[in-house]
């Protein structure tokens, strides 16, 4: 039965939790097991509905999935059943999918839904247009059309809102017939470039790269099925790590802390704030200090912004997060719900330029409505962690997206949810 809010009371924060695999990482090895010849294995997989999705869309495009739970076996091949795809909310997928499909001869549609209509993806159709693809936009929105076959060559990348167009790219030119040449403008979020190179070199595909400006391509590979193990989400654990700083102790595990995700970013964020931790192979403990003021930028890593708010909000002083503009084409106009929602809960947010500042307040009950970002919504249920009364979380099913047994995993640290 579908559940119109959740109510937190304020808990105090203890015990154990495992973080699921990375829905990034999840996605991009479907991808890579659908290009493969032969049977993938991937460990470990999300089994968020952004992953979902992915599962869904590699069927229509040719391969076969057996779930086996705790892995999926993927039987590869491109060959589209059908020349259309649904991705659903999942922006990474539309926008990998976007050039994968473009490897076909026919056109391909390529669907999209809720607010990632909203989204732009005007850089899908320049870059493919430049590669010498039919592509065509609802004007810079889903749908999208494209008519291959891509074939290879150069172009430009707008890399300025968003890197996964260019991982789509550097995940279907390989199968090319002939070698491209990429120059990317304005990149951000360079460690998901690097996670798009790591499943492509697991997968046997070799790509060059200068500086993350200039990128070649060599065409006529090949991908290698092969054995791959999904990492934990250092995104989501982040707000499990944050609940750990405002009371704790919790222990995390299923996570590497030598993880070149972006967002274990959150650890030197901890560290500044003061933070107790003990970190090893196996897990990472976290409980209360005297939360100081932070000042960091979160440009390459934007998802931490909603888990940096309930930590900023329990600090002694106003704290500085840089790099907002990530934030206005995301499932929300992030900066935005962020400023107007902590309010009800007497956390002052202001945003100007491309700067976020957060400043303590006596803090209260209050109800929160996430606007359909799953992101918030976690954020909002770790205020009840700390020092707020109570929280009321509005639309709690949109954590799917990312995280679909969130709320059960905050009851398994002391949460009181009705």
């Amino acid at each position: 039965m579908f559940c119109m809010k959740k109510v937190i009371e304020q808990f105090y924060p203890t015990g154990k939790i495992h973080i699921p695999g990375s829905k990034s990482f999840t996605q991009r090895a479907l991808a890579a097991a659908l290009l493969a010849e032969g049977v993938s294995e991937i460990r470990n997989p999300s089994r968020s509905d952004d992953a979902l999705h992915a599962m869904k869309v590699i069927e229509r495009l040719g391969a076969t999935i057996t779930d086996r739970e705790v892995e999926l076996i993927v039987q590869g091949g491109f060959a589209p059943l059908s020349y259309e795809v649904h991705c659903g909310e999942s922006g990474l997928a539309f926008r990998l999918f976007s050039a994968i499909v473009a490897l076909h001869d026919a056109e391909m549609v390529v669907k999209a839904g809720g607010t990632l209509r909203n989204r732009p993806m005007d850089m899908i159709e320049n870059s493919l247009q430049e590669l010498g693809v039919r592509c065509t936009t609802q004007r810079g929105h889903a749908p999208v059309r494209v008519q291959g076959p891509l074939l290879g060559g150069r172009a430009r990348v707008d890399g300025s809102q968003s890197s996964q167009f260019l991982s789509g790219l550097l995940m279907a030119l390989p199968l090319a017939e002939n070698d491209s040449e990429l120059e990317v403008d304005s990149l951000k979020s360079k460690p998901y470039v690097d996670m798009t190179l790591e499943v492509l070199e697991s997968f046997g595909i070799r790509v060059d790269h200068s500086g993350y400006r200039y990128f070649r391509i060599p065409g006529k590979q090949r991908y290698r099925a092969c054995r791959y193990t999904v990492e934990g989400d250092w995104s989501g654990a982040a707000f499990f790590l944050v609940a750990g700083a405002l009371g704790g102790p919790v222990e995390v595990t299923g996570l590497d802390p030598q993880s070149g995700q972006a967002d274990r970013a959150i650890l030197e964020v901890l560290e500044k704030s003061g933070v107790n931790m003990e970190i090893s192979e196996e897990k990472i403990r976290v409980w209360r200090g005297d939360i100081r003021p932070f000042d960091f930028d979160a440009t390459d890593c934007p998802d931490l912004f909603p888990p940096l708010v309930p930590l900023a909000a329990h600090a002694r002083g106003k704290s500085t997060i840089r790099g907002i503009t990530r934030l206005f084409a995301k499932e929300s106009n992030r900066a935005r719900v962020l400023e107007e929602e902590f309010a009800m809960l007497g956390v002052k947010v202001e945003t100007e330029g491309d700067v976020m500042q957060i400043t303590p307040g006596p803090l209260r009950q209050g109800v929160i409505d996430p606007h359909g970002d799953h992101r918030i919504a976690m954020a909002a249920a770790v205020m009840a962690a700390g020092d707020v009364p109570g929280v009321t979380v509005l639309d709690p099913g949109c954590t799917a997206k990312s995280y679909p047994t969130f709320f059960h995993d905050i009851q398994n640290i002391g949460g009181k949810i009705t």
